[in-house]
């Protein structure tokens, strides 16, 4: 019986595989499907990464193989090549490999960092022809920096998350012209680094308030039509636009990797479309916990390694001390302009002197203040110069503020007037 088994070897898994070893726990096994460890940090070469958690800038790569290398010095065992099937509400965990074939596999904890995947035209029902030459933009970017391939010459780009406005630069430098980059909302869905670097600097233009409406072709893409929307985000009359182009990227929303999730009974929160967790990223069946994308989508992975390694230490207190006692907890709930927290619930007896909460905000904010509040009382208050979709907020919430908490704490934003 293993310890700890993790199932995914991305960033997340493998900081918690990490984090868990070095608590104390010697039997861990990392079940990743892929032929390497890495996950989606393999395809990403540009750089970026690591400025919060290494001080420095590196590519996705080298980042991932850091922590590869961190694992090296560890007894921790990886399975690749190998899909897991089923995660029991025992912690029997149903898998299947190349080398292994089917096996099943017994765990005292199980932590779930299976990340998160693209929409596709399918989820967001584009009217028009079935060509080829439609791609999500990661699609687009493992063909362009894992397998030597360019998908197409003339690009639209329809969103503009992280992945797609990098994506613009990416193509751009391959040889393609970037016609644009279209965005159904009135504010980009990317850090506002990458729109600077990734559109700015390659004068890619951003149309704001628009969508895809058509796409035609036969064959091969050949047309896309390009609308206005208006508030309700219905395309307006007569404002279309035709470019004509052979490649559509899409860049609109990732969506948690949950099915593992779901199957297993586990409490999903629609707002995430993850599990809802605890203050130690536990999620509602005890001994399974959660991390990285497939908990909620970060926009750092930074800040996937931080949260990866609190679950790895939370993982082995469970193994190494046990459940513990029950106890009540305090519902975290999203307030004014919050679309929603992470975690979702805190049992201000298990924090030891600070929570770190996550949320995001539902639209643009200028001069803001953070109110946290519980039983009609503020308990906090946090000043930012701006908030945006695009960039995930965290604040720390004290244990003594906890304390003061009656039953809920909710969380909200208001912009705050100057003067």
């Amino acid at each position: 019986m293993y310890d700890l088994i993790v199932i995914g070897g991305g960033p997340a898994g493998l900081a918690a595989a990490c984090a868990a070893w070095e608590a104390g726990l010697h039997r861990v096994l990392i079940v990743e499907r892929d032929r390497e460890l890495g996950g989606i940090l393999n395809q990403c070469i540009h750089n970026g990464f690591g400025l919060h958690y290494f001080k420095e800038e590196l590519t996705g790569p080298e980042y991932a193989g850091r922590f590869v290398n961190m694992l090296r010095d560890t007894g921790v065992e990886v399975r690749l090549d190998t899909m897991v099937l089923e995660v029991g509400a025992d912690r029997r965990v149903h898998m299947v490999g190349k080398a292994t074939g089917y096996r099943v596999e017994e765990a005292r904890s199980v932590l779930l960092a299976m990340g998160c995947r693209e929409r596709t035209r399918g989820a967001i029902s584009i009217p028009g022809t079935r060509p080829a030459g439609i791609f999500t933009a990661g699609a687009a970017q493992r063909y362009v920096n894992m397998e030597g391939w360019l998908p197409g010459e003339r690009v639209v780009i329809l969103g503009s998350g992280d992945i797609g406005l990098i994506m613009a630069r990416r193509m751009t430098l391959e040889g393609a012209k970037v016609l644009a980059c279209v965005e159904v909302m009135p504010y980009s869905g990317g850090l506002n680094r990458n729109i600077v670097q990734c559109l700015h600097d390659y004068d890619i233009p951003l149309y704001l308030s628009h969508t895809v409406t058509e796409i035609r072709g036969k064959n091969r893409v050949e047309q896309v039509v390009v609308s206005k929307v208006d508030e309700q985000r219905r395309p307006i009359p007569g404002s279309e636009m035709i470019f004509d182009c052979d490649t559509l990227l899409l860049s609109v929303g990732l969506i948690p990797e949950n099915e593992l999730t779901r199957q297993a009974g586990i409490a999903i929160d629609p707002r995430t479309s993850g599990a809802v967790v605890y203050e130690n990223m536990e999620t509602s069946l005890p001994g399974v916990f959660a991390s990285g994308n497939v908990a909620h989508v970060h926009d750092l992975v930074d800040f996937v390694t931080a949260e990866s390694q609190r679950a790895g230490r939370a993982a082995a207190r469970y193994v190494l001390e046990g459940a513990g006692p029950e106890e009540s907890a305090l519902e975290v709930v999203s307030g004014d302009c919050v679309t929603y927290t992470v975690p979702q619930h805190i049992r201000p007896g298990r924090v030891e002197q600070g929570c770190e909460l996550f949320f995001r905000v539902n639209r643009v904010c200028g001069p803001s203040r953070i109110a946290v509040t519980s039983g009609g009382r503020q308990l906090a208050a946090f000043r930012r110069d701006c908030l945006a979709p695009g960039e995930m907020e965290h604040i720390t919430l004290p244990r003594a503020l906890l304390d003061k908490a009656d039953g809920a704490i909710t969380i909200a934003v208001e912009e705050v007037k100057a003067g």
